[in-house]
């Protein structure tokens, strides 16, 4: 029982270190990450909604989806999810405000931002990761549909987040009749999160000690 309230203490950890990375990329004003880009766009559209609000929102459709596409394959402990996207689509706005002073400028700030961002993210995902607990929504409708068509993880991974950038392109030319929320960090924070894990999962120590509690308590 002590282990497992541990890997969950690092599984919230892992979402709290996420919400910043996020709001770091966001503040960079060179677009949200991928899996933000959709929500942070509705947000700049329905200015009565939050950031963390949208988010919950589109979150909880990513539920939907694994519930309806999975059926009886969806695992009750999965329902868990929904209190992850709270804690995580509340952690944004957190994240937000606190960072509410933090509005670069120039090119060189802003690119500072953005990669100081991506590594908290990166950071972030790796710690939410490695205790094995349960799948953020935005991971956990990528397995769905990995599953469903019996396609590597990955190739779905890579799909998926473009059309998330191609609907956030969309909508925001629909809304703004220009790009607003999304732009050249989008594509940097696609590209770079992915090889940063990889660094962070090799590099820092304390993952594979988060990780030997998951194997720890599979044995």
């Amino acid at each position: 029982m002590s282990t497992l309230i541990k890997r969950y203490f690092f599984f919230i950890l892992g979402l709290i270190i996420n919400s910043f990375g996020v709001a770091f990329i966001t503040k960079s004003a060179l677009g949200t990450s991928q899996i933000s880009s959709i929500p942070y766009v509705l947000s700049l559209k329905f200015t009565n909604l939050s950031f963390g609000q949208t988010t919950f929102l589109f979150n909880m459709l990513f539920i939907i989806i694994q519930i309806l596409i999975l059926k009886k394959d969806f695992r009750p402990i999965q329902f868990l999810q929904v209190f992850a996207n709270i804690l995580f689509s509340f952690f944004i706005d957190v994240s937000m405000t606190l960072l509410s002073g933090l509005n670069p400028q120039t090119i060189p700030l802003r690119t500072l931002s953005l990669l100081v961002g991506c590594a908290i993210l990166a950071v972030g995902i790796s710690v939410e990761v490695a205790p094995d607990v349960i799948k953020v929504p935005g991971e956990g409708i990528v397995h769905a549909m990995a599953k469903v068509s019996d396609m590597e993880f990955g190739k779905v991974k890579i799909r998926f987040d473009v059309t998330l950038i191609i609907i956030a392109t969309i909508l925001s030319f629909l809304f703004f009749h220009r790009l607003n929320g999304i732009g050249l960090g989008t594509i940097i924070s696609a590209v770079l999160i992915g090889p940063m894990i990889s660094f962070v999962n090799r590099y820092l120590p304390g993952i594979g000690k988060i990780r030997a509690l998951g194997e720890k308590t599979t044995r």
